[in-house]
């Protein structure tokens, strides 16, 4: 496993591909699920959720994205999305993040003080789970990207695996071994983003 900064370093957005994994689905069911549990969330409120699709489960989820752009899109732009969606469904599995709701608003009712910035803090803990995952397959080889079909596909994707009606779906996560490397990254100068004082 690659040390934590150089994951950071080398996490990209992979769009291209293979269903072939460079470890185990037991090891990435390992790896998301600590990260469920590990990263933090504010006053302990733990609504970060996960999903974690393989095989026919995962071809389904893109087939529902694609199913319901189909309906939206028009029909002479539909083959661009379509390789699209398909780039995703050509991967090995997908995480599906989701906030409950019902967490979120009974910590608002609980402490009535801060019931707004619960509404707010929570997409921070979703966003920490997020960029941990991602993190995480970066450092066993695996390419990703975060995409967000929500909220088209959420009473589809909550319908069709049972989940709790309050689980808000968040991103999508398609991963799989790159089979091309992404586009080089620009940065913006370090100095106009991080500054330093006192030393």
């Amino acid at each position: 496993m690659k040390s934590f900064l150089k994951s950071i370093q080398e996490r990209r957005s992979v769009y291209a591909l293979s269903n072939a994994s460079p470890i185990s689905d037991a090891r990435i069911e390992k790896l998301v699920g600590e990260a469920v549990k590990h990263v933090p969330s504010a006053f302990n409120m733990q609504d970060q959720r996960a999903v974690l699709l393989f095989g026919k489960d995962h071809a389904k989820l893109w087939s529902i994205v694609l199913e319901t752009l189909r309906k939206i899109v028009p029909a002479a732009s539909f083959a661009k999305t379509e390789a699209k969606i398909q780039s995703f469904a050509a991967g090995h599995g997908t995480v599906l993040f989701f906030s409950d709701n019902a967490v979120v608003e009974g910590m608002a009712t609980q402490f009535p003080l801060y019931a707004d910035n619960f509404r707010a803090w929570a997409p921070h803990g979703a966003g920490m789970l997020q960029y941990a995952v991602w993190n995480l397959l970066e450092s066993e080889g695996l390419g990703a990207s975060l995409q967000h079909y929500n909220p088209l596909i959420d009473e589809e994707v909550k319908k069709t695996w049972k989940l709790p009606a309050d689980w808000k779906l968040i991103a999508q996560m398609p991963f799989g071994t790159p089979t091309a490397l992404p586009e080089e990254k620009e940065f913006e100068p370090l100095e106009k983003r991080f500054h330093v004082f006192g030393k």
